[in-house]
């Protein structure tokens, strides 16, 4: 199937909505709608931002998590034109906060009457039998254009502030397409939504759905931990995760040998998946393909992806024991760039193409994250140009013919999927009195999950004092496990803080 390439998110949806008006759009909790209904409360919850804010609104932000009013206000502000800015519930009032504020958001839409105030402008509560309080429908002419931008994520920054990812609609069209015709997704298919709005999956789960007249099934936080249930009670066709759902459920002994027969599709991406976990899932749905999919959120959702053999005697061997990332999308270029600047096997990964956003809200945080071909590769000077690549910051060797990730090359891991920079977290923790300097790292636990541990020097305080502080201003998944008070730190020859040993030093602590 092929999709509109001039198209945008909302037309996609539109045209799938007016080819398959009877065909079940999105279930959620105890509502299901077609996508005639679908496409209808759109448009009369359209003019209900249009009568909060005075105007149409430049940047809607989404304070909702797994609702119906979160997903029909997503394609509200489509229709609209405007920008989607999907905030999280659960993040600390401050960060939503900034979040908007660099978004330019105008107004938020909730379904939560005591969510706290995060912008000056408009607020939009979508509660009780919100449904019946909507005007009539927004009936002016639709006008988005293919270069505008669709939506923006935050990710973590080095400096304590979010850094703003604008992803236009001509950045998804070809990522769409691929993704149709590769899971051959059609009506009647059944796609699972583990992921929450702030995590660009969540993305390829929407609007593969809602371009192809298939449904999109949203499963609750607690679904998530027994998927098998979840996929044999919601008919689930195709399930998408991060990789630590597998660990999870496993834990939970949710995993049993067949017991999801009836998934077609099994995608994950957000985080390395392990052959074992690869085995664990491929035992539970035998009929399934699996693939493992790789992108930062500057790619637009993925680009790589590699797909395990039928056979589980084919699979690879790879020298850290995870799944290969596979091989680059047919229209993006990568390239592996050695720190001499060269083309290598093992080096940065480095990726430019369709798929590739324009660089930051903030343009400061484009320095150094873009390069260009001069004989070898260089650092790109700004305005960022389409022949400019994309620095991933992964480390990734080719084994065999396919790409491995490795792991990163500065200090970014990935915590149930999120991707974040322990220099925000120490950010954080310095601004504390009882702190003098601080290290945070990322260690590998029982079954495969990492877990965060500070140590800091100076003044000696309650582990909590400075993990609640952590909590007042950044998400739960980058609160530390661990805060320790040390005397000081190691260094090494080079006299820098020598976190190789002080990771050593963790991993002999019982319970690291």
């Amino acid at each position: 199937m092929t999709i509109d390439p001039d198209g945008t998110l909302y037309t996609w949806f539109r045209d799938a909505a007016r080819r398959f008006p009877d065909a079940t759009a999105i279930e959620v909790r105890e509502d299901a709608l077609t996508y005639h209904e679908l496409l209808a409360l759109v448009d009369r919850l359209a003019a209900k931002l249009v009568e909060v804010t005075g105007r149409r609104p430049r940047a809607v932000g989404l304070l909702a998590a797994r609702s119906l009013p979160v997903y029909a206000g997503y394609l509200a502000a489509l229709r609209l034109g405007a920008i989607v800015v999907p905030l999280n519930p659960s993040f600390p009032a401050d960060r939503n906060r900034s979040m908007c504020a660099a978004a330019g958001v105008d107004v938020v839409l909730t379904d939560d009457v005591d969510a706290p105030r995060v912008i000056d402008g408009g607020t939009l509560t979508l509660d009780g039998p919100w449904r019946d309080r909507l005007p009539a429908a927004w009936d002016v002419r639709y006008d988005g254009k293919n270069d505008d931008v669709a939506y923006v994520l935050f990710t973590s920054g080095s400096t304590g502030t979010p850094k703003g990812v604008p992803i236009r609609h001509s950045n998804l069209a070809g990522y769409l397409e691929h993704c149709i015709d590769r899971y051959a997704v059609t009506p009647g298919c059944r796609l699972s939504q583990t992921f929450d709005l702030t995590f660009d999956p969540s993305v390829f789960d929407m609007f593969v759905a809602w371009s192809t007249g298939a449904t999109l099934v949203v499963p609750q936080p607690a679904d998530v931990l027994t998927p098998a249930r979840f996929v044999a009670d919601r008919r689930i066709t195709h399930w998408y995760s991060v990789p630590s759902v597998i660990s999870l459920a496993r834990r939970l002994r949710g995993l049993r040998p067949g017991s999801m027969p009836d998934v077609r599709w099994s995608v994950f991406a957000g985080e390395q998946l392990t052959l074992a976990q690869a085995r664990d899932w491929a035992v539970a749905a035998p009929n399934s393909v699996l693939e493992n999919a790789y992108g930062p959120t500057e790619l637009t959702v993925t680009c790589t992806v590699y797909r395990l053999p039928a056979d589980h005697d084919d699979w690879p061997r790879t020298s850290n024991g995870t799944v290969p990332i596979g091989r680059a999308h047919e229209r993006l270029d990568a390239v592996l760039v050695t720190e001499d600047g060269v083309a290598g096997e093992d080096g940065e990964l480095c990726v430019r193409g369709g798929q590739r956003f324009d660089g930051y809200l903030d343009p400061r945080h484009d320095q150094d994250r873009f390069l260009r071909l001069d004989g070898r590769f260089v650092v790109a000077d700004t305005p960022v140009r389409p022949e400019h690549w994309y620095r991933t910051g992964d480390r990734v060797r080719v084994e065999d013919g396919e790409l491995v990730h490795i792991g990163r090359i500065d200090d970014q891991v990935k915590i149930r999927g999120y991707r974040i920079e322990l220099g925000e977290i120490e950010s954080v923790l310095r601004e504390q009195p009882a702190v003098q300097d601080v290290i945070v790292l990322a260690l590998p636990a029982a079954g495969g999950e990492i877990h965060l541990h500070a140590l800091y020097t100076g003044e000696v305080v309650p582990a909590e004092q400075l993990t609640d502080a952590v909590a007042r201003r950044l998400p739960e998944y980058m609160v530390p496990s661990t805060v320790t008070a040390v005397d000081a730190f190691p260094v090494n020859a080079s006299g820098k803080i020598d976190r190789r040993r002080l990771a050593s030093e963790l991993r002999g602590r019982d319970g690291a």
